[in-house]
């Protein structure tokens, strides 16, 4: 059973750049598509970035293009989502996901969340002015 477990959430200052990791254990992801969500309380989880399986076809929502980069490391079973410019809107948990069943696709991957059939637990990431 495969594994998704985030890392690098905190508390960072408007204007600051963070990095998120996501580490995949228990069988290799590198042929599927990953993506990147948060969500704040009250609120339904919102797409953030997603990653083809190849890294060919990456997809932003448009509050956070031009700002964060998704990128993964398929050797090391890796995703990663580095986030630039911070401003407070960007407060959330952020989720790490990943679609195990689409394998090797040379298409855009999918934004929606009930694409993606594994999560990781999420790591906070909190903006303050």
């Amino acid at each position: 059973q495969v594994q998704l477990l985030e890392s690098g959430g905190r508390l960072a200052q408007a204007g600051d750049s963070l990095r998120l990791s996501c580490a995949a254990s228990g069988r290799t992801l590198a042929p599927s598509p990953m993506a990147w969500f948060r969500q704040v309380p009250g609120k339904e989880r919102e797409f953030v970035a997603a990653i083809d399986w190849i890294g060919r076809y990456p997809q932003y929502a448009e509050s956070v293009r031009g700002r964060f980069i998704i990128s993964r490391d398929n050797a090391k079973n890796m995703e990663y989502l580095q986030m630039n410019r911070l401003n407070v809107e960007d407060t959330a948990v952020y989720y790490c996901a990943a679609n195990s069943i689409s394998r090797f696709a040379s298409t855009a991957p999918d934004m929606t969340a009930s694409t993606y059939d594994v999560w990781g637990q999420g790591t906070q990431v909190t903006v303050s002015s």
